[in-house]
């Protein structure tokens, strides 16, 4: 089974990225590291003309700034222990918009008031397409650690055509998690044969999953027997989750983020209805959201790049200093961040690139870095990106049991 599940997911992506990896064979290798600073950015910040400035921002506030706080601390983290190294310095400059386009538009600006050469881009999918085009216009070259869709690097993300050319993306992207949930569901029917789905359909994130998910089931001769949406901050899906129940669902797949998520699973129980529910990355969060009851999210499945219980040595230094630092379990969007300091560090380094150069010319540099290296970090080995700025790297399916992620190796 599992190498039916790896063939089905190979498929999946090559069918997204056929055209554009044959331009990422690789020259050079890279990897991220855990060297500790304890000021390692306030030391760089004082060398002033040296020191290459990082903006981004993500939601440090409001529903969703568990993400924006991930990506925010841990690369604080990678930036302190880059600088520590003692070659390219970065000083780390970061805004909240509150996962909202118009403030990450203003964001913008304030970052480049504060001096931005290359980006984080921001952390969520809708007000990352907001400002991609500035940074095309502006020339800065932006690596985003979360912001999956392709709305994000494409000028036509529905189509996919014409990509910015300097916006690139750390994440595994949505078109890859609808295509890799549905063949990995078809490919265990253990887990469920009549499929439900409930999606935000006013979200880039959740509809480009939906799309491709709804695409790769049809080929995998996978039965939808529901198709429930919902707007807004919606918090009752009991109209949903019944139609799903009514008719004979019993797996339900949640292309959403874990708050809507965890309401989702609390009102499930309320009405007995207990099939497999199966997320994607989103759903990364929900074991520390506030109040939420961790054992209604006991036997969940999802897709994500990270295993924070993996026992390699780079995991396991990452998480150990991550909990020491902030006291918590870092999740997948911390993980990313941590990888995309590494990988911007690693390619500033190979192109000799130096704080006095223009935006545009580092731009060009890590544009040509990019298509031609690889990396491992924590979210994947070998990483390429193609000349469309997509990542290519394969996830891992995780399932909660006892309260933590564990690894599906089956």
């Amino acid at each position: 089974m599992k190498k039916f599940w790896m063939k089905a997911l190979a498929a999946a992506m090559c069918t997204m990225m056929a055209v554009s990896l044959a331009a990422c064979g690789g020259s050079s290798s890279s990897s991220a590291g855990s060297d500790s600073a304890a000021s390692g950015t306030e030391a760089a910040a004082e060398e002033g003309s040296n020191v290459i400035v990082i903006g981004g921002s993500g939601p440090l506030t409001g529903d969703a700034a568990v993400y924006g706080m991930a990506v925010y601390n841990a690369a604080k983290m990678a930036v302190e222990e880059v600088n520590a190294k003692g070659g390219v310095q970065f000083r780390l400059e970061f805004e909240d918009d509150v996962n909202d386009p118009e403030k990450a538009v203003n964001a913008y600006g304030i970052l480049k008031d504060k001096g931005m050469q290359i980006s984080l881009l921001t952390v969520t999918s809708t007000p990352a397409a907001a400002v991609s085009p500035s940074y095309q216009e502006d020339k800065t070259f932006a690596l985003t650690p979360s912001a999956s869709n392709p709305a994000v690097i494409y000028k036509d993300g529905v189509n996919q055509v014409d990509p910015y050319g300097n916006v690139f993306q750390m994440c595994f992207s949505d078109p890859g998690q609808g295509q890799g949930s549905a063949a990995y569901i078809a490919a265990h029917p253990e887990l469920g044969t009549k499929v439900a789905i409930i999606y935000k359909n006013d979200d880039n994130y959740s509809t480009g999953i939906y799309d491709t998910f709804k695409a790769q089931a049809a080929q995998d001769n996978l039965e939808i027997v529901y198709e429930g949406a919902f707007a807004g901050t919606a918090n009752d899906f009991s109209v949903q989750l019944k139609e799903a129940q009514e008719n004979g669902a019993d797996l339900v797949f949640l292309p959403i983020y874990y708050q809507p998520a965890s309401l989702i699973l609390n009102q499930a129980k309320a009405m007995n209805y207990a099939p497999t529910f199966f997320g994607v990355d989103g759903m990364d969060g929900i074991l520390t959201l506030e109040g939420f009851d961790t054992s209604l999210a006991e036997g969940v499945y999802l897709l994500t790049p990270f295993n924070s219980n993996a026992d390699d040595e780079l995991t396991k230094a990452f998480v150990a200093k991550y909990e020491e630092l902030y006291h918590e379990t870092p999740n997948q969007f911390a993980a990313d961040a941590y990888d995309c300091i590494y990988a911007l560090a690693a390619a500033c380094e190979s192109a000799g690139i130096t704080a006095d150069m223009s935006n545009e010319e580092m731009c060009q540099k890590l544009v040509e870095t990019f298509t031609t290296m690889k990396f491992t970090g924590l979210t994947g080995t070998d990483m390429t990106w193609n000349a469309n700025g997509e990542v290519s790297k394969v996830p891992h399916a995780m399932i909660i049991q006892n309260g933590v992620y564990v690894g599906v190796e089956d």
